[in-house]
């Protein structure tokens, strides 16, 4: 039996295929979109069409920029040139931002390495990667993925990619989060925590 108008379905269908919306929460958001005035309706899929219009991959580092040329970090004078940062999803490029602590450029992978998932090293930009390290000019290349399988593997098949072009490959630190204690951390965080430690 169909509760809602076929058009209505259509709407929740589509909700539903966003990350982390369920079929309670698509239906709320079509039900919200239907609220809409006419003008209101008509600017929200403007945004949409027009962010998927406009917005591309960075020609350098391949973060979403809009434009012709490279992206604002890229494009930036101030930024450390020698210092590339790699993150899986632009998403890690405003989370590293935020910090206010890094100043080098970085490059967006667009995913990790996952054989379950069927990607491999093609489906990512390593590629563009290697040809910017091997250009010249970059000194320190710092892993910044995940601290899960796939992106501890990603950050290891690049290491070895980029060892022969005699750069510093890093590997972001990681252990016991602020404000937690050490009782409920797993072995696992205290090795990497104890093995990151620096001096006081």
């Amino acid at each position: 039996m169909q509760y809602f108008p076929p058009a209505l379905e259509n709407l929740v269908e589509y909700f539903a295929k966003l990350p982390g919306v369920g079929v309670k929460s698509a239906q709320r958001l079509a039900f919200h979109v239907l609220s809409l005035s006419e003008e209101e309706a008509a600017a929200f899929a403007s945004a949409i069409t027009g962010a998927k219009a406009s917005i591309h991959c960075c020609p350098v580092c391949q973060n979403l920029t809009e434009g012709d040329g490279p992206c604002a970090i890229c494009a930036s004078a101030k930024r450390d040139s020698a210092t590339i940062c790699v993150v899986a999803d632009p998403k890690d490029v405003i989370a590293m931002e935020r910090s206010r602590e890094y100043n080098g450029l970085y490059h967006v992978l667009h995913g990790v390495l996952s054989p379950m998932n069927h990607v491999g090293p093609d489906d990512l930009y390593i590629r563009s990667l290697v040809e910017r390290v091997a250009a010249g000019g970059i000194e320190e290349v710092i892993m910044a993925t995940n601290p899960d399988t796939e992106g501890e593997a990603t950050a290891m098949y690049l290491s070895r990619l980029l060892k022969p072009f005699q750069v510093k490959v890093t590997r972001l630190a990681y252990g016991i989060p602020v404000g937690s204690h050490l009782e409920y951390a797993d072995d696992a965080t205290l090795v990497r925590a104890l093995e990151g430690r620096r001096e006081l």
